[in-house]
């Protein structure tokens, strides 16, 4: 599921596109979901390489599996130090990483280097029985192994990448700095390769995390042009989004039944691409449309502004009452009278979770002000990816995870595609860096929630299970992409959870304040 490169993306990627006026059609009500994609051969053209990046991805979840589970170093008094001392130590990497890799770590004969240029070929033992074999021997097997199917160069390189992670992990910098090196020289960003794609990218945010330890910085650079042009781009190529958007939008319609006044708190609102289809379908409502009160929350308030006129327009055309108020700061850093709530306003809070940048602040005031605004309904989507914990805990669960976010985008668009290119870079990049580089205790000063539904449940709220109805706009997003893309959907325990293969991704929620059920 993943694809793996590293290679600091030549700049010339900056291929934001200006922002389009909404209209009704755009927005894909009341007019069925089309697909982007509608050449079947195309699309066939595209899958081509499906089954290989899979393999690589179980191959990647049988090693980062066991790596959690693993007897690691006692890392707990030096994972997020800043520490500069690049003395080489014993911290036995190699062992390590040998008896998670077993069978499949990379055996060099008496030949020339895989990496040396021409001619270079590297050889796999498989041990069975105590007897080694090559990958020709397997192939006529009835049950052919994993690793004759997946590509060696980007196994080798996940080796590495491997033995890196836990070198870092117990701040041996100078010997991570080494690997590190040979792996910017041995993987790029621009090839076919899943394995090497994420590679190359998880190492460029390693030596970022190397070069911030020696240094001692921990603030990230974002470029939220990039990101939210980004961002519309991974919308139109694959579901994750969209399954956000319509399973929220659908649950805060349910909420807002019958309901006159309302008011949308929206925590890190970007573009607004979310709101115009639910608006549609409150202006058609029996009975008219309710009064809405949307509130922003963001960086810019340049862009807020342009995304409160665009909301506005829209709004007008549709001849509903609507205002506007935007808040260009992160919402654990206001106080509840910074959020103006009406009388008589039924609330609805939005948060779609992502590692790009730190959108709300710190978690513990986060969740105190959402008990204060009592809300009548949070709609939550949350990535399945742990942002809390060491070091090493947030790189086994980020490669397990981007190498599927790589590989789902590889089976959709080709290896060369603009596109594709633009999510890696901007999107996918830069979460990777956050995670790794920049994330941690001691690094951000506060401590991160694993689970955001775990502490909610714990807290004054209630689950407010996703109805069927989410379940039908998520399938119908679904729809878009062939069977044969691998995206699967799974409704349990109150949530909606999307995924690829065999990995959920993206796991939506809502739920209710006690307050406000109480005032029903």
């Amino acid at each position: 599921m993943m694809k793996g490169a590293y290679e600091v993306v030549h700049g010339a990627l900056d291929m934001v596109q200006p922002r389009e006026t909404w209209d009704c059609a755009s927005v894909g009500f009341p007019a069925p979901i089309s697909n982007p994609f509608p050449k079947t051969a195309v699309i066939e053209n595209r899958c081509v390489n499906l089954e290989r990046n899979t393999e690589l991805s179980e191959w990647v979840e049988h090693v980062t599996k066991q790596l959690i589970d693993h007897d690691l170093p006692d890392i707990a008094t030096h994972d997020e130090s800043l520490q500069t001392d690049t003395t080489t130590v014993d911290y036995g990497g190699d062992d390590i990483v040998s008896s998670l890799l077993g069978e499949f770590r990379p055996r060099k004969y008496m030949r020339r280097s895989y990496f040396d240029g021409d001619g270079e070929e590297l050889q796999w033992s498989h041990e069975l029985g105590g007897h080694q074999t090559d990958i020709s021997e397997k192939e006529g097997s009835t049950r052919p192994s994993m690793i004759s199917r997946i590509d060696e160069n980007g196994l080798s390189l996940i080796t590495l990448l491997l033995e890196c992670a836990v070198a870092i992990s117990v701040d041996n910098l100078g010997e991570a700095h080494r690997m590190l090196l040979e792996l910017t020289q041995m993987a790029s960003p621009y090839r076919p390769s899943c394995a090497e794609r994420v590679v190359a990218y998880f190492s460029k945010a390693m030596g970022s995390r190397v070069l911030n330890s020696w240094l001692g910085i921990c603030s990230p650079l974002i470029n939220h042009g990039s990101i939210h042009g980004a961002f519309q781009v991974f919308n139109n190529a694959s579901p994750f989004i969209k399954f956000a958007h319509f399973t929220s939008n659908q649950s805060i319609l349910e909420a807002f039944h019958r309901c006159d006044r309302v008011h949308i708190i929206d925590l890190d609102i970007m573009q607004g691409l979310q709101w115009p289809a639910l608006f549609h379908i409150l202006a058609t409502r029996t009975g008219g449309p309710p009064q809405v009160r949307m509130t922003g929350m963001g960086t810019s308030m340049e862009l807020l502004a342009e995304t409160g006129r665009q909301l506005s327009n829209f709004t007008k055309r549709l001849g509903m009452s609507f205002q506007f108020h935007p808040i260009a700061k992160k919402f654990g850093e206001i106080d509840a009278a910074m959020v103006p709530l009406g009388i008589g306003e039924t609330v609805a809070v939005h948060w779609l979770q992502h590692t790009l940048y730190d959108a709300t602040g710190p978690d513990w005031k986060t969740l105190r002000l959402l008990e204060a605004l009592a809300p009548r309904v949070i709609t939550l989507v949350e990535q399945d990816i742990s942002h809390g914990g060491s070091f090493l805990d947030r790189f086994v669960g980020s490669l397990h995870y981007y190498s599927t976010l790589f590989d789902s985008l590889g089976a959709y668009l080709p290896c060369d595609d603009p596109g594709r290119h633009r999510i890696e870079h901007c999107l996918l990049y830069r979460e990777i860096n956050n995670i790794l580089a920049i994330g941690g205790p001691a690094r951000s000063g506060e401590d991160k929630f694993r689970q955001w539904r775990s502490e909610l449940a714990r807290s004054s709220f209630l689950q407010v299970p996703m109805s069927g109805n989410s379940m039908a706009q998520a399938q119908l997003i679904l729809n878009m992409f062939p069977p044969a893309h691998g995206y699967n959907l799974v409704q349990g325990d109150g949530t909606l959870r999307l995924g690829w293969k065999d990995t959920g991704l993206f796991t939506a929620s809502a739920w209710t304040s006690r307050a406000s059920r109480d005032s029903l």
